[in-house]
């Protein structure tokens, strides 16, 4: 396993200095955008936004510009991360592409799912406590980070199903083993929700924990039905060279 962990490494360095190239020009380009993609996300949630500092506006425009960026470059994020993994375990080719559009389009599923319906909701049951002595102002810095953690946090999220899948396939953790610890992935869902939601409400994190674990259960049956039993389909080439 440690020799595993030596090839992933040595494997993910080499496309970082590309991918922090890639992802510095990216949000520049899309800084120039970040005004419409701001009145974008506040219009679908209908809320009017404040700032407190002289650098707030500026660091919003920032901060939505690097969220930007990330959003895009996930196809390259997920071939650069797929490409690492697969080296030690001798996944490539056909399989790597599967993986890698698995993982994409259960990212942007994700996204778009909270972006169309979780995120809406949970604005309106959270502002919903509002009374005619008690208005919210909404500043634009806590707006952004709200709103483009809880997307990508989602995103993320939604990759579990593939995640395991490849466990069960390379023989890291087999079908039986998910099925008998539904109780620990149950405590380690709400943790993961209370950590990656933006504010630490009931409501937010099982707007997550519930997804999380439907999901959790999805990769459980798609191992089933893929008849993976833990063992490694693929062959280790312990010596393959670049």
């Amino acid at each position: 396993m440690k020799n595993k962990l030596v090839i992933f490494i040595i494997e993910l360095q080499k496309s970082i200095r590309a991918l922090l190239i890639s992802l510095i020009v990216l949000t520049v380009l899309i800084f120039l955008l970040s005004s419409g993609l701001i009145a974008t996300f506040q219009n679908h949630l209908q809320e009017k936004l404040y700032f407190f500092s002289v650098a707030g506006p500026f660091l919003a425009h920032v901060k939505v510009a690097f969220f930007g960026a990330l959003y895009l470059l996930m196809p390259l994020l997920t071939y650069v991360l797929w490409k690492a993994m697969g080296k030690p375990f001798g996944v490539s080719g056909k399989r790597l592409f599967w993986y890698v559009f698995a993982t994409c389009l259960l990212f942007y599923a994700g996204t778009i799912f909270c972006y169309l319906v979780t995120l809406p909701f949970g604005v309106k049951f959270l502002l919903g406590f509002q009374s005619e002595n008690l208005k919210a102002v909404i500043s634009i810095g806590r707006f952004v980070n709200f709103v483009t953690i809880f997307i990508l946090a989602f995103g993320v999220i939604f990759e579990l199903p593939i995640f395991m899948i490849f466990s069960a396939q390379v023989g890291l953790i087999s079908r039986e083993v998910f099925e008998k610890n539904r109780r620990f992935a149950v405590l380690g869902i709400a943790i993961l929700a209370a950590l990656l939601t933006p504010t630490p409400d009931v409501v937010n994190m099982a707007l997550m924990g519930v997804p999380l674990y439907m999901l959790y259960e999805a990769g459980i049956l798609v191992i089933r039905l893929l008849g993976l039993d833990g063992t490694p389909s693929v062959p280790v080439d312990q010596g393959e060279e670049e």
